[in-house]
């Protein structure tokens, strides 16, 4: 029996702990040194939610560049791939419709999750000269548009991890804040 009431008293203590008193300290460490990224890494506009920097969003209107294409349409509950393989008929006609709709490089392959929010900056580039059609940009006004994507590039983490990238929602922000009219 007096093994019983230890066994007793152990998972109440480890309850505490683990249960109530770790996750608490846990909490609020998050909250103190990294506010902005426990509360989802949200973007902001004028009082008004935009996103999160850490899911991509379905841009489809020209004036946008576009994230990569999404198997669970940017929706973060199920993410996951298509699981389609190099040979299949779905994924050749579905690539074949995103490259007829303007699409091209790795705009055409939907990412891993489906989530990411970001892009190359050659992704970027490359979308260029549609977003600026679409927004009757020429000239001065283009090259602007070229130099925001460089503003917006983030480098390579510690300078050699992983590559450089474009965070759609955030360059998207950027181009609507430059050519707001």
């Amino acid at each position: 029996m007096k093994l019983f009431w230890q066994s007793v008293r152990m998972v109440l203590v480890f309850t505490l702990l683990l249960g109530g008193i770790y996750p608490l300290v846990l909490t609020l460490a998050a909250q103190g040194f990294f506010s902005s990224q426990a509360n989802g890494s949200l973007i902001e506009a004028r009082g008004k939610i935009l996103g999160s920097s850490l899911i991509a969003q379905g841009f489809k209107e020209p004036r946008y560049f576009w994230p990569r294409p999404s198997a669970v349409d940017y929706n973060p509950l199920p993410s996951g791939g298509s699981n389609l393989s190099g040979t299949s008929a779905a994924l050749k006609a579905k690539v074949a419709e995103r490259a007829a709709a303007g699409a091209s490089g790795e705009l055409l392959y939907a990412s891993a999750s489906g989530l990411d929010p970001h892009i190359s900056p050659a992704g970027a580039l490359g979308q260029i000269d549609r977003v600026a059609a679409a927004r009757a940009l020429s000239g001065e006004a283009a090259t602007r548009l070229r130099a925001i994507v460089s503003e917006r590039t983030a480098p390579r983490f510690a300078g050699f991890l992983g590559e450089p990238s474009v965070n759609v929602l955030e360059l998207n922000l950027a181009v609507d804040e430059a050519f707001r009219k």
